[in-house]
């Protein structure tokens, strides 16, 4: 029985390792893609941990979760005219399993900020799950539109109902009806669509397009209030 005991360790012990090992080269390829896209978009890359750019943006609704906070893989810089942030994104939650074992999760996913030129009021744009649970801590409703298919299909929040009709208007409605996987955060300056996941690099210059595409849909007479 004790040398089964010892082989099961150590079968274990190469289990993990292999593991580590799969993670290292994944991790690895994922650094290597990402900075060729930061090189062909002329964008800078960073693919170290920065826990400061997580704090500095802490007011979008997905960026305050959890704890051990940090972006990593940042492409920053101009693109098409516009400065962007896109990044991994890694938060923890915590919970406690039958037995009382404290056990720690780990939550990645992929963020895009496109800078605005001027300040707005908090706007979440997304389906009705994440982003109804957040308007209800806050304390304001779903707003409806003229669009029953838009407002079936989306949950959008605002204090500022103005602002939110003025940035949903025809256009962005058409095309966030052909989008419907899209997030939307606004805050601030900061303009901002997310993903759940791990987007495979393949797809972040896509993203990166549709996120340009939501900022021209903006009217121009909100930029001229500013």
């Amino acid at each position: 029985m004790p040398f089964l005991i010892i082989v099961g360790v150590v079968a274990l012990i190469v289990v993990i390792v292999v593991i580590g090992i799969l993670a290292h080269i994944s991790a690895k390829k994922r650094r290597e893609a990402m900075a060729a896209l930061a090189m062909r978009l002329g964008l800078r890359f960073d693919p170290d941990k920065n826990r400061e750019l997580a704090r500095r943006y802490q007011f979008l609704n997905k960026l305050r979760s959890g704890s051990n906070r940090y972006a990593y893989n940042i492409l920053s810089g101009n693109n098409e005219g516009h400065e962007v942030t896109l990044f991994d994104y890694h938060y923890e939650t915590h919970s406690t399993d039958s037995k009382g074992r404290r056990q720690t999760h780990h939550h990645y996913f992929s963020f895009f900020i496109l800078s605005l030129p001027g300040a707005f009021p908090e706007l979440t744009i997304g389906k009705e799950g994440f982003f109804s649970k957040i308007g209800q801590a806050l304390g304001y409703d779903d707003i409806d539109f003229e669009s029953h298919e838009f407002s079936r299909k989306f949950c959008v929040r605002s204090k500022d109902k103005k602002f939110a009709y003025d940035f949903c208007n025809g256009r962005m409605i058409e095309y966030l009806l052909s989008n419907t996987d899209l997030t939307i955060e606004i805050e601030g300056e900061a303009l901002a669509i997310s993903f759940s996941g791990r987007l495979s690099p393949e797809k972040i210059e896509p993203n990166l397009k549709r996120l340009i595409r939501v900022r021209s849909l903006m009217p121009e007479y909100l930029f001229s209030r500013r």
